[in-house]
């Protein structure tokens, strides 16, 4: 049983997951003593926090609440404790719940920790502390202050601005409209009450903004932000309405910090090398790009949303992200910037895994004649004209693929190439879909 996707632990409430934030908290006391915890506006966000709380007491810690805040928020403070631990599922629906375990640096724990702690978890090895070595728990309250303190520092000039926000009923409520607010701007607010079952679906997608959008046109604001459940992430629409895609927003805002050298992940557009960039790339998930980031760059960034960058720490932070493109915005019409960056067709898909032979696909991936293959995270086939992606997903029995061409026609064969290569790899009585 595997329990740490590629953002940390996720699923549907229940008393289990209950049970295993306990057991989580517990694995996490024997290592880290001082540690800080926060959660979401989730309804049953105070039921995780105090099992986790509860689990880490148990083991000897001295945990500090820090309340409900944005996972970049708790990654900032994080740096006075030992360990984060963030009680959240990002932008899944409001049924969900999670944990992200977090290191003083802002990054999530990395792979080998995460195996400890679940290897710990799954064998319920973990020892209670002796009655002599219980500690209490306290409130740890200057999270959201310090946080916006620390961006403040880095944007010194008032942006002439209006702006509308849209929070989605998540942690982002209490601190990016404020923020903003402190830079200058005239901030329009768009669901910025906390609402644990969210007015919009969380995930911050061009299909989930339609009212960001209108809501720009109609009041003649320069842009709008939307974040999802627990911020780490930021999209926006430009002054007209429109959705920026990801791959345009890195660029955008690797170039806003004048980054040189950038890291993403495998999916991400040609459109980041036209820009210019040295690029590094990572398996699909924040948690490698902030992995490699620990190696050198100044920017790094997955499409879904997910900036970091290593001026304030390696956590995905889309308040800070909010502050550098309010601020771009300010000094020019991002219609026109975003306008300017090269776009080329893109297809994206699935295909149930169920039945689906790997060897035999990657087998008849190759016989697609690629100019190089790669392997580090599925299989990632580059042609002259694109390149195709296929690798099993790591949160459902599905297989992904992504084609990307100069042409449409072109991006269309790779992926229709892709296609055909995982239906022949269907194991004789399976059936893929």
């Amino acid at each position: 049983m595997k329990l740490f996707g590629s953002s940390g632990i996720r699923a549907v409430f229940d008393g289990e997951l209950v049970r295993l934030a306990f057991r989580v908290g517990l694995a996490v006391a024997q290592t880290h003593r001082r540690v800080v915890v926060a959660t979401d506006n989730r309804t049953s966000a105070d039921a995780m926090k105090h099992a986790v709380l509860s689990g880490l007491l148990a083991g000897g810690a001295a945990p500090a609440d820090a309340g409900v805040a944005p996972t970049p928020t708790l990654a900032y403070a994080a740096r006075d404790f030992d360990a984060g631990v963030m009680l959240t599922a990002s932008h899944n629906p409001p049924e969900y719940n999670g944990i992200k375990l977090l290191n003083r640096d802002g990054s999530s724990f990395g792979a080998a920790r995460q195996a400890e702690i679940e290897a710990a978890v799954l064998a319920d090895a973990c020892p209670t502390a002796a009655w002599p070595d219980i500690k209490r728990a306290a409130l740890y309250e200057s999270a959201l202050a310090r946080h916006t303190a620390a961006i403040l520092e880095h944007f010194p000039d008032k942006l002439d601005l209006r702006v509308v926000v849209d929070a989605g009923g998540g942690a982002a409520c209490r601190i990016t409209p404020r923020l903003l607010e402190r830079l200058g701007c005239e901030v329009i607010p768009l669901y910025c009450r906390p609402d644990g079952h969210f007015p919009r679906p969380s995930e911050p997608i061009e299909a989930n903004l339609t009212d960001l959008g209108r809501l720009v046109r109609r009041t003649g604001a320069a842009l709008g932000i939307a974040h999802d459940g627990d911020a780490d992430r930021m999209m926006a629409v430009d002054g007209r309405g429109r959705f920026i895609p990801g791959d345009k927003m890195l660029v955008l805002l690797a170039r806003a910090v004048g980054a040189k050298e950038v890291v993403t992940t495998l999916d991400a557009s040609m459109t980041i090398e036209a820009a210019g960039f040295a690029l590094r790339r990572t398996r699909i998930g924040d948690t490698w790009v902030s992995e490699e980031l620990r190696n050198g760059g100044d920017f790094g960034g997955e499409t879904s949303g997910a900036w970091i960058f290593p001026a304030i720490s390696l956590c995905p932070d889309g308040i800070y992200a909010a502050a550098q493109i309010a601020t771009l915005a300010a000094r020019e019409r991002l219609a026109k910037l975003t306008d300017a960056i090269p776009a080329y067709p893109l297809q994206r898909g699935n295909v149930a895994s169920g039945g689906v032979d790997m060897a035999r696909l990657k087998a008849n991936l190759m016989k697609l004649n690629p100019v190089t293959a790669g392997n580090s995270d599925g299989l990632k086939l580059v042609f002259e004209d694109g390149w195709l992606l296929v690798r099993p997903s790591g949160t459902e029995p599905k297989i992904r693929l992504t084609a990307e061409a100069k042409t449409e026609a072109g991006a269309r064969r790779l992926y229709e190439g892709g296609l055909k290569a995982v239906q022949d790899s269907v194991v004789s009585g399976s059936k893929a879909s």
